[in-house]
């Protein structure tokens, strides 16, 4: 160990208070960040999850220009063709394919606009929580004709209950009318209004039959392993769509491009929490600021002496900057042992949200959300505070390079 080594040590432990003081100061801010960013990234994986295991899924395959225009017209004519390709990419849970068309729905006593959804009622189950949602009846099965479950909001619009028929009328995709009667067989909830409000599914044969859909379908629609298997999966789609498309050209769309807003909302969110942890961090900076402001003061006579025996102003700048960054990664030691710690426990246990706000409900989160661990969250914050500390301990150490040893001396 260097003789500054060993002096910085010793004069951390000359005022312990004042020490003790700013290495708690670093180590809340430090808990506070990792347990923090831990939460977002993690409640972040929550809202994406959950999303689209309501309606979109991680990705789809669609026609080219169905996402813009919505059109019955654009489909995917041979899906079977695309599902053999899906079925070979190991990071893909599970695949599902949907048929979409608005229609009008009556009811006895009222008619609305609806999207209907035509779903293969076994897969859908392994890509969609819509299952798990449903509060009356019961969910689609796989020889049910003319059935459909419907939002609990529409269902109260329509004052349909549960076996009362519903009336769908719209326009095929060969230019027919689309025409078919169904009975309510199961009501969801999601939590999402607007889907509640606008959603209806039946199953796929009969949506077929009646929007004269022969075997295509609109969207196939894919969920993977995790979150982060999605971009290799699109790359995979993508490299083998093109020898499938024949005449009709696919493209392959990730939950980022099917929904727009949750992203945005994410990126608001990812903006207002750094503004946050910007300003904790400044306030940690200005603390050691005033920690080894208040040391120079205290010690420049002492600072005299040794310039006057021949210590270097380089010397003792570099003794002040040991002494900042040891208190500083003390802080930082001990804040992330403290925030994994936290972190890990609730990402666990989970923090309760059943009484979920208006917000978390829009995207269908009314349970536990976890935090979630990685080398990104427990790094990037602590990094942050000691470049922060670092410059902020600079310049008291360069105000060493100023003084005159008769004149510090001398100080009162």
């Amino acid at each position: 160990m260097s003789i500054e080594t060993k002096m910085a040590w010793r004069n951390i432990w000359r005022n312990p208070r004042r020490t003790l003081l700013t290495v708690c100061a670093i180590t809340f801010a430090s808990v506070l960040l990792v347990f923090m960013l831990s939460f977002q990234f993690g409640s972040y994986e929550t809202m994406i999850n959950s999303s689209v295991k309501i309606s979109t899924g991680h990705l789809q395959v669609q026609a080219e220009a169905y996402q813009e225009k919505k059109s019955i017209r654009f489909v995917i004519p041979q899906p079977h063709r695309i599902a053999k390709v899906v079925e070979q990419i190991p990071e893909i849970a599970a695949y599902t394919f949907r048929g979409q068309a608005f229609s009008l729905v009556s009811s006895a006593d009222r008619t609305y606009g609806v999207v209907v959804t035509g779903i293969d009622p076994q897969k859908e189950a392994r890509v969609s929580r819509l299952k798990q949602l449903v509060r009356e009846g019961h969910f689609l099965v796989g020889n049910d004709r003319n059935q459909a479950v419907v939002g609990k909001l529409l269902a109260q619009n329509l004052r349909a209950k549960i076996g009362d028929e519903l009336t769908l009328l719209g326009q095929g995709r060969d230019g027919s009318i689309a025409a078919t009667v169904v009975s309510v067989k199961g009501i969801f909830s999601s939590g999402i209004d607007e889907f509640d409000r606008a959603a209806l599914q039946i199953p796929l044969s009969t949506f077929q039959d009646t929007f004269s859909m022969d075997q295509a379908v609109h969207e196939i629609v894919i969920v993977g392993k995790s979150l982060s298997d999605v971009a290799g999966i699109k790359t995979q789609l993508q490299a083998a769509l093109p020898a499938l498309e024949g005449r009709k050209k696919l493209r392959t769309l990730d939950w980022q491009e099917l929904m727009p807003g949750l992203r945005q909302a994410i990126e608001m969110d990812l903006i207002s929490g750094l503004i946050f942890y910007g300003l904790l961090i400044i306030v940690v900076a200005f603390s050691i600021l005033n920690t080894f402001l208040m040391a120079i003061f205290e010690r420049t006579k002492e600072f005299g002496v040794m310039m006057a025996i021949g210590t270097t102003p380089r010397r003792l700048t570099k003794i002040l900057l040991l002494e900042s960054m040891t208190i500083t990664l003390i802080g930082i030691i001990a804040g992330i042992g403290i925030g994994i710690a936290v972190s890990a426990y609730f990402q666990v246990h989970g923090i309760d949200f059943s009484g979920g706000s208006e917000l978390l409900s829009q995207f269908g989160i009314t349970g536990r959300m976890y935090p979630k661990l990685s080398f990104l969250s427990v790094s990037i914050g602590p990094f942050m505070v000691l470049i922060f500390t670092f410059f902020a301990a600079l310049y008291p150490a360069l105000k060493i390079r100023r003084l005159r040893p008769v004149e510090a001396m001398t100080a009162i």
